[in-house]
């Protein structure tokens, strides 16, 4: 049956379940699992997916900033938010409106949200990153600066303490150690001063796939875990606890078929000739598509459950395939950009080799007017 969609991607909720529940199954019993759905659910669709790991057991999920939170909250999603990376003046009051929790980067920051607790007139709640090495956001103050500022807005509760890892696949590096190490001092140092935060989460989905206890806490962040992914590690990695599978599969139809002659040169600059009589088909997605525009005469797509190369530039719109060894392709057939078809498969992971950048960017950088179609 012919699609009705130029581009889509089809998300498994099935799969999005699985992975949830093989990420709970590998940390075990009393660890929390906060699943990221931040940047659209990693462009799965943050609603659907959300509703889906509610539906699983999902009690919190993590959003990037206060507008994907609310968004969730309009939908009706009711398990805790917390916004990882947004206290920007303008938002604070949204996260009041909406029952967000944010995470608190600055010890300024924290006596502002005292000071918001103090006009509400009941707690708040905020979970305090610690910059531990990351050199991005977070407070860098020493245990007995944090716990002074803690003790001091009483009118808030520090529900969580968390840090973000730099280097975590990179078993080489001893950068993940030296950050854990500056993470403890700081948490041994507040419980000295008896402040205990219920959450403790240092781990996304590296350090939970590869077995990385004491990184664990008593929460975890899995963000590419959940829906099907985990980065291959650098150096001497202990083997992995998590197993997972892709949730989306991405397709296109095909527009246009046509022969052309050797010689013939194919799309913007000409930058590919046919060195043989070639059939080629020229499908309905282009970058503005999220298909990588490095994948210009070194991509690879799957068409008629074949392996078949991009030639010349992809386009705004448009991307042309060699189909030569497809003579049954067809105007408005489908052909997989990312996915299965038998046993041929094409990954985000093999797709982000090919286009010279990561599988998270691959993944996010699929255009909003790409359909999502769930199933």
């Amino acid at each position: 049956m012919k699609s009705v969609h130029r581009c889509w991607v089809e998300v498994s909720r099935s799969r999005i379940a699985q992975n949830f529940r093989a990420v709970r199954a590998a940390v075990g019993g009393g660890i929390e699992v906060m699943p990221v759905v931040k940047a659209d659910a990693y462009r799965h669709g943050a609603i659907e997916i959300s509703r889906v790991l509610v539906e699983a057991g999902a009690r919190w999920l993590a959003v990037s900033n206060v507008e994907e939170g609310a968004a969730l909250r309009m939908a009706g999603i009711g398990a805790r938010i917390l916004a990882m990376a947004d206290f920007l003046p303008a938002e604070r009051d949204a996260l009041l409106e909406h029952e967000l929790t944010p995470v608190i980067h600055s010890l300024g920051d924290l006596a502002e949200w005292n000071a918001r607790a103090e006009r509400h007139g009941a707690p708040l709640a905020y979970h305090l990153k610690i910059d531990s090495g990351m050199g991005r956001l977070g407070t860098r103050a020493s245990a007995e600066e944090i716990a002074c500022a803690v003790l001091a807005n009483r009118a808030t509760v520090l529900e969580g303490l968390m840090t973000h890892f730099a280097s975590s696949a990179d078993y080489s590096s001893p950068q993940t150690r030296e950050q854990v190490e500056q993470f403890e001092r700081i948490r041994t140092g507040l419980a000295q001063a008896g402040i205990r935060p219920r959450y403790v989460h240092l781990a996304s989905t590296i350090p939970i796939s590869y077995g990385q206890r004491e990184s664990w806490g008593n929460m975890v962040r899995p963000g590419h875990a959940i829906y099907g992914y985990v980065s291959p590690p650098r150096g001497n990695a202990p083997k992995p606890v998590l197993h997972v599978q892709p949730a989306l599969t991405w397709k296109t139809q095909v527009l246009a078929v046509k022969d052309l002659p050797a010689g013939a040169p194919v799309g913007y600059g000409a930058i590919f000739r046919a060195t043989r009589p070639t059939r080629i088909a020229v499908l309905a997605a282009g970058y503005a598509d999220g298909i990588p525009h490095r994948f210009s005469n070194r991509g690879k797509v799957i068409a008629s459950g074949k392996i078949a190369p991009v030639i010349g530039a992809v386009s705004m719109d448009l991307t042309t395939i060699d189909v030569t060894d497809c003579p049954e392709l067809q105007v408005g057939d489908t052909v997989t950009l990312l996915g299965s078809e038998g046993a041929v498969s094409i990954d985000a992971q093999q797709i982000a080799r090919m286009a010279g950048t990561i599988s998270y960017s691959i993944l996010c950088g699929i255009s909003a007017r790409v359909k999502r179609v769930y199933v």
